[in-house]
């Protein structure tokens, strides 16, 4: 089998050891995560995703196969979409919306939809 030559995709250049950068960025986000409280629902849902998708890399040698598998785009969408799941694990621990708010939430803040709106006669 030849050797991806492009993604076909502009300015995303073909990954020279994708299986190698996927497999570090998904431990990242991992060792990020773990750092949440447990019950947290991003860490929760985030740990599945990446743990899923980390399974895949190591029982596929084929990136077709692991294409496939994750379905979520060629390897380099991967990479990509890990290094931006690593940067906002980063920043998940600096919010941690896990915690109380510091004050209680206007009242009907949360309500949807919002009232009518009445349009003005013109």
């Amino acid at each position: 089998m030849a050797a991806k030559v492009t993604t076909g995709l502009t300015g995303l250049v073909v990954a020279s050891n994708p299986h190698h950068t996927l497999g570090a960025l998904y431990g990242k986000i991992l060792r990020a995560i773990t750092k949440m409280p447990q019950d947290a629902s991003y860490r929760k849902y985030t740990e599945k995703v990446v743990q899923s998708r980390l399974k895949a890399v190591e029982a596929n040698k084929d990136i077709a196969a692991l294409e496939k598998e994750i379905a979520c785009g060629q390897v380099e969408e991967l990479i990509v979409q890990a290094e931006n799941e690593l940067i906002l694990a980063r920043k998940m621990l600096g919010w941690k919306p896990w915690e109380s708010l510091v004050k209680p939430a206007p009242p009907k803040q949360w309500n949807w939809p919002p009232a009518k709106i009445v349009e003005p006669r013109i």
